[in-house]
């Protein structure tokens, strides 16, 4: 082969490598809902150590089910919000953001939900939950409504009792 070639097939290898060397867990406080809710998010390995890609260790729990938080909050909280359209949910970060939502019953008002999954453990403190109102206007604008201050309450304890009866079904004992 020519040295055009091996140049060719060299530095796209190069430039994977650069990318994948950049993957840690050295981020701006403010990348993660946990960080910006207040929480700090336990320290977790990059690719080249702990639980990495080239770890000779046995693979964790977490890892193995391949989300970054709470295997059976994450599952909870979609099944709960299953109801509502999904904009955006990413298992790794622990975010779950719902569209807006218009009960059959009452059209002239819609709801929409923000989850964040902040811990790896099934606990209280691992799930937040925030819940927007809107009521429609005679000439069809949305405003925003006040929310009972008990709805975020209610929505994040129907989560943890969902995660605590897969936590159940699936027969994994409790971590803490």
């Amino acid at each position: 082969m020519s040295n055009r070639t091996y140049l060719a097939l060299f530095v796209p290898v190069l430039v994977a490598a650069g990318l994948l060397a950049g993957c840690d867990s050295s981020s701006s406080p403010n990348d993660t809902p946990s960080q910006v809710l207040g929480t700090a998010p336990e320290k977790s390995d990059s690719i080249f150590t702990g639980g990495g890609l080239f770890s000779s260790g046995k693979p964790t729990q977490q890892a193995s089910l391949g989300v970054g938080v709470n295997a059976f909050l994450w599952r909870a909280s979609l099944d709960t919000v299953s109801f509502m359209p999904i904009s955006s949910a990413d298992p790794f970060g622990g975010v779950i953001i719902t569209d807006w939502y218009a009960p059959p019953e009452t059209p002239t008002e819609r709801f929409k939900v923000n989850v964040f999954i902040l811990d790896k453990q099934l606990r209280a403190s691992g799930v937040k939950a925030t819940l927007f109102r809107q009521t429609q206007t005679s000439d069809g604008h949305w405003i925003d409504a006040p929310v009972d201050p008990k709805a975020s309450g209610d929505f994040e304890n129907t989560i943890l009792t969902r995660a605590r009866q897969l936590r159940i079904n699936s027969g994994v004992p409790d971590q803490e």
